[in-house]
């Protein structure tokens, strides 16, 4: 499923490739930190800082800082904001948005607008300053016409005295730490083939982890390893099995579907060192609805699959939903748990699917633990097999599945629960490892699924391959769901008017999201219970930091809301349309 030969660059790809300062990485050309693996592996040692995009390699989004607590949170005010730039739209977008986490490291945070641009902020006084921006210029039309779902850019990484970071249009740029300029960069994915980034580089041993989206243009999706050291590519390993290799005959066609099978891993994987697997979430097939033209399981889409760190061999896979019908990829984040279940202490990951249920999986051997229904409405399955955690209606006899609501050539249109946009989207999961609760961002949404046949030969590269449509026939609405990680049941909701396009943040008795219409929030870790809440006056879909400078703790979220909401369920949330786009940091303290 590997290879480590660089396909040629192509001519739109090729003209934005640039060296500047050639390849002397390891050589440190400023006094910053040196964020080591050593570091990033023992994150919760420094919980004044966020050095990695999940907050920690494991993915949980917890801190222990709790100078700001349940008894004190009333007193939370506006410390500062900070005006950014990236506004501007591109290709089928009217304006982009805010989706990054804040990283922050000894007073000095990086922050990325939705082109990629990078501001470095001086926050140790209590207020923004402005040390450099990075401007990696990119093309706005060309990238921007083939991303499904919106203009963004979800952060970037730490790697000694560098910024690691990717542009919508498929680069992986280094950036030095202390003066903002662009040592290197690389052309990653193949933007002619609609392979755009928008995901958050995950940093393993000196390697920049990449992810590609695309699933919607019949991409066949990978998961890249650059070596920070020399430029290098060391590994890409393609999430679609062609034929020959392990799982080829997941897709039993005649017409060599798998070469424009989806399995996009467009969200930021979680690195467990001791096991030395990297554990990343793998999108839905292409085309997305027409599941008969693609018979099998198509593996290894809709899955969680872990890979050998050094290598990037598959050493196993789960699997959520078999020849998905529905769109239901499951890149969401796998968050790394150490807990008791059933009496006995597990080691599992835990994932919140779009199709509507929360697993546990044993993250040495991909052996299904639990699993349950975190939404108020699942009507495509009557549930999970308790065994292999398969839904009720798989049969590995069949070719093509056919689950509780049959989307089909036949039956051209059909209301299925959760709808596409999923029970849970890209916006990520937190986990409180002293309460083991796990709490989702939930997407309460039906929708109509209609079905196309797909012709064989038609594909072509920057089109849409989803073999039929959608329509949006009733309100989305949310709400942030706890689950107990020992029971896998369900011990807590927070209903909200609109879906959850934001992450969540916990600490040690509070839970901090934002909803869309522009409310960040603060919970009751335990109960749910809102406790604080501040109007930004702007939509909001970024997940929520916290830090500490000089002995002061901080909460700290982009605003700016974007993604795939304005062009595609903005008739599921009658009232967001009339928000303004923004783009600013908002930041808060006691």
């Amino acid at each position: 499923m590997k290879t480590t030969t660089r396909r040629p660059l192509s001519m739109a790809a090729a003209i934005f490739l640039t060296l500047q300062g050639g390849m002397a990485f390891a050589a440190a050309s400023s006094t910053a930190p040196d964020t080591t693996q050593a570091r990033l592996e023992a994150s919760g040692n420094e919980p004044q800082n966020w050095i990695t995009h999940h907050g920690s390699l494991s993915g949980q989004r917890f801190s222990t800082l709790s100078q700001i607590n349940k008894g004190n949170i009333k007193n939370l005010k506006l410390a500062f904001t900070y005006a950014m730039g990236g506004i501007e739209g591109g290709g089928i977008w009217p304006h982009a948005g805010l989706e990054g986490t804040p990283i922050v490291e000894d007073g000095a945070m990086y922050i990325t607008d939705g082109w990629g641009t990078i501001y470095k902020l001086d926050v140790r006084e209590g207020s923004a300053k402005l040390v450099w921006k990075m401007n990696p210029k990119t093309e706005h039309d060309y990238p921007a016409a083939v991303t499904c779902c919106g203009i963004n850019n979800r952060g970037v990484a730490l790697w000694r005295d560098k910024v690691v970071s990717h542009t919508l249009d498929g680069r992986l740029i280094i950036t030095d730490k202390k003066s903002g300029e662009i040592t290197f960069q690389r052309q990653v994915s193949n933007v002619d083939n609609a392979e755009v980034i928008t995901g958050a580089p995950l940093i393993v041993k000196n390697l920049a982890i990449t992810g590609v989206a695309g699933g919607e243009y019949g991409i066949r999706g990978w998961v890249a390893a650059t070596d920070l050291s020399t430029g290098k590519e060391v590994w890409r390993t393609y999430t679609i099995a062609a034929p020959g290799e392990k799982h080829g005959d997941s897709w039993a066609d005649g017409h060599d579907a798998w070469k424009n099978g989806g399995g996009s891993t467009w969200v930021t994987g979680t690195f467990d060192p001791k096991q030395n697997l990297i554990y990343w979430g793998v999108g839905n097939p292409g085309p997305d609805w027409d599941n008969e033209f693609r018979p099998g399981d198509n593996l290894y889409t809709n899955s969680t699959i872990a890979l050998d760190a050094d290598t990037g061999e598959i050493k196993w896979h789960y699997q959520h939903t078999p020849n998905d019908p529905y769109d239901y990829d499951s890149v969401s984040e796998n968050t790394i748990v150490d807990t008791i279940i059933n009496g006995k202490q597990r080691k599992v990951v835990l994932h919140a699917n779009r199709n509507g249920f929360a697993y546990a999986v044993d993250r040495t051997s991909g052996e299904f633990v639990w699993g349950t229904p975190f939404v108020d409405r699942v009507t495509w399955t009557k549930g999970l097999d308790p065994k292999t955690g398969k839904p009720l209606e798989y049969s590995a006899n069949n070719k093509v599945q056919r689950y509780a609501v049959s989307s089909s050539r036949a039956q051209k249109e059909q209301p299925v629960c959760p709808g596409n946009m999923g029970g849970k989207n890209w916006p990520p999961t937190a986990y409180n490892p002293m309460l083991n609760l796990y709490y989702i961002p939930v997407i309460e949404s039906c929708n109509i699924i209609i079905t196309e046949e797909t012709k064989a030969g038609t594909w072509k590269p920057r089109e849409f391959w989803i073999g039929g449509g959608l329509r949006q026939h009733e309100p989305i609405y949310g709400s942030v769901t706890a689950i107990d990680a020992t029971t896998g049941k369900i011990a807590g909701k927070y209903k909200t008017k609109y879906p959850m396009l934001g992450g969540i943040l916990a600490t040690k008795d509070l839970v901090f999201t934002a909803r869309p219409e522009g409310t960040i929030v603060a919970l009751d870790a335990k109960t749910l219970t809102e406790v604080w809440s501040y109007e930004t006056g702007s939509g909001t879909n970024a997940p929520p930091v916290t830090y500490s400078v000089n002995g002061k703790q901080y909460i700290a979220i982009l605003v700016g809301l974007g993604g795939a909401w304005p062009k595609w369920f903005v008739d599921g949330t009658k009232g967001l349309e009339t928000l303004h786009p923004s783009s600013m940091l908002y930041v808060f303290a006691l």
